[in-house]
């Protein structure tokens, strides 16, 4: 009896292991959108067995049987990719690994250096625990991996995307030429811009640091809150960036199961609401 009592709890703990790995995993990715698809079909299964609907819960049943099969067939280079990240990481020294937030600050310090010394005109905002998905949606989708090469070609003068701010969430640009809320402060400098404005005016409702290149001046600044970082050099910016933008490894792992489920479901509706 001792036994088959662990066995179920060890059951348990493993299947709750997966999910919650499997939610750590597609957070922030469009990974996640399927993901409360497949919820959302399991919840109505669970609903018309237990109010005795035969007809949708065979439906369902047939949707569940031959989904699977679907998923491998339409999903198989992302899932090609998860199991190779999966066996990468399962064996390699943790301390060997890059932490994410310093390869964003590399490529933001190289991108901002580079764009400072020819006068190209930037605004980029980082993401932190205020959502900007507000503002995300006023530019270009992108979801792309961060590169300052990337970085560097959207703001190229007479391109496409080249006005308006990059938003970068979960270490991903999010979108490109994306409206910012300027400030109406009186306090503001009248020699600083619009960009800068932006940058305020953002930092005014959120908690996003966002930095600014001057097409004027070539000067860098940053804004984190009510803090304005005004023509800083290199060694301030690599400062200011490591201090606003790096995270420890075990951050990733705060947050629970329970918290990612609530997580997962909020941000589901809360997209539903909008649409």
């Amino acid at each position: 009896m001792g036994n088959q009592t662990l066995a179920k709890i060890l059951d348990i703990v493993i299947v709750w292991f997966l999910i919650y790995q499997v939610l750590l995993w597609a957070r922030g990715t469009r990974m996640m959108n399927l993901l409360k698809g497949i919820a959302i079909v399991f919840i109505a299964k669970a609903f018309s067995s237990l109010m005795g609907l035969q007809t949708i819960d065979w439906l369902l049943n047939q949707i569940i049987s031959w989904g699977v099969v679907a998923l491998i067939i339409l999903f198989q280079p992302e899932i090609r990719k998860a199991l190779e990240s999966l066996g990468k990481n399962l064996f390699r020294n943790r301390k060997s690994m890059q932490n994410p937030s310093d390869k964003l600050i590399t490529d933001l310090e190289k991108s901002v250096q580079y764009m400072s010394k020819r006068k190209i005109g930037a605004l980029i905002s980082i993401e932190a625990e205020d959502s900007l998905e507000e503002y995300i949606n006023t530019g270009i989708e992108m979801d792309s991996y961060v590169s300052n090469q990337l970085l560097i070609n959207i703001f190229i003068p007479n391109t496409p995307l080249h006005d308006g701010a990059v938003i970068i969430s979960d270490y991903r640009v999010a979108s490109a030429s994306s409206y910012l809320p300027l400030s109406e402060s009186t306090l503001i400098p009248k020699e600083l811009g619009t960009r800068h404005r932006a940058a305020i005016g953002l930092g005014e409702v959120t908690d996003a640091l966002t930095l600014i290149v001057s097409e004027e001046t070539g000067s860098i600044s940053l804004v984190k809150r009510d803090h304005l970082h005004r023509d800083v050099s290199n060694e301030e910016l690599h400062q200011l960036l490591t201090q606003y933008l790096t995270v420890d490894d075990e951050d990733d792992e705060e947050k629970s199961l329970p918290m990612l489920i609530k997580e997962f479901f909020l941000n589901g509706f809360s997209q539903r609401g909008d649409q």
